[in-house]
């Protein structure tokens, strides 16, 4: 029988039961077994790891564990300067785009307010989730580690707050996403990018009393909805203020 031992670290070992977490254990493990196999039969889903070094030496998913490895199993940005080490995942994201599962909607609203790609449909199956995620190169967001552990899925995001704004909160701190945001660059309802138009072309959408006192409209093609700087712009502005360093 091949068995190894384990040490996850930092926010992985929510994922452990709690007589494994923050600690080595040792356990049986399927003959033939890889890195990923292993890691997910666990129950920590391999979109959440970013580094693993088996016996002192970085390895990838598909390294097959062998009987008396030591696995130490470490998340996102956990390991300082790990740039000489080789990452688990060979497929690093240019453009950060979303697919937000159907549980996540506010997540995914508050995302486009920022200016982010983010997909999200109340009945997408985790089919579709996975499907649009690896051809179109999206990262998925979910409060459901099994739809994390598809084969397809490179790049996930479990999301541990329950609220939307700590969810954005903990994306952004994760992620590191202020450098990339754009904020109120893009439509709520259809994501698809705004642009300005003038009043003239702006007034037949709006309140007359919004065309008077205000001059900046931003514009969707798709959905024909027209934004303005009012009171609810203002108070997203206040949401989206601690991270983004708005004044």
């Amino acid at each position: 029988m091949v068995s190894a031992t384990f040490r996850f670290y930092e926010e992985l070992n929510d994922f452990l039961p709690a007589a494994r977490r923050r600690q080595v254990f040792t356990c049986a493990c399927a003959q033939a077994a890889t890195v990923k196999h292993m890691i997910e039969a666990l129950g920590v889903p391999h979109t959440e790891v970013e580094l693993v070094l088996l016996n002192g030496e970085s390895v990838g998913f598909e390294r097959m564990i062998l009987d008396g490895d030591r696995l130490a199993v470490y998340p996102r940005l956990e390991v300082p300067n790990i740039n000489p080490l080789l990452k688990v995942n060979a497929h690093p994201l240019r453009v950060l785009r979303f697919v937000a599962d159907a549980h996540l909607g506010g997540l995914a609203s508050l995302l486009r307010m920022c200016g982010f790609d983010t997909l999200h449909d109340n009945h997408f199956e985790d089919s579709q989730i996975a499907e649009l995620a690896a051809r179109q190169g999206r990262i998925v967001l979910t409060r459901d580690r099994e739809l994390l552990k598809r084969r397809i899925i490179n790049h996930g995001c479990y999301l541990h707050a329950i609220k939307p704004s700590l969810q954005l909160r903990e994306l952004f701190e994760r992620l590191d996403l202020a450098r990339s945001a754009r904020p109120f660059s893009r439509c709520l309802h259809c994501n698809l990018p705004l642009h300005e138009i003038p009043v003239e072309q702006a007034r037949p959408h709006v309140p007359p009393q919004v065309a008077r006192l205000y001059s900046h409209f931003l514009f969707c093609d798709a959905c024909r909805r027209v934004y303005w700087e009012g009171s609810h712009w203002r108070s997203m502005r206040a949401l989206l203020a601690p991270l983004l360093d708005l004044h």
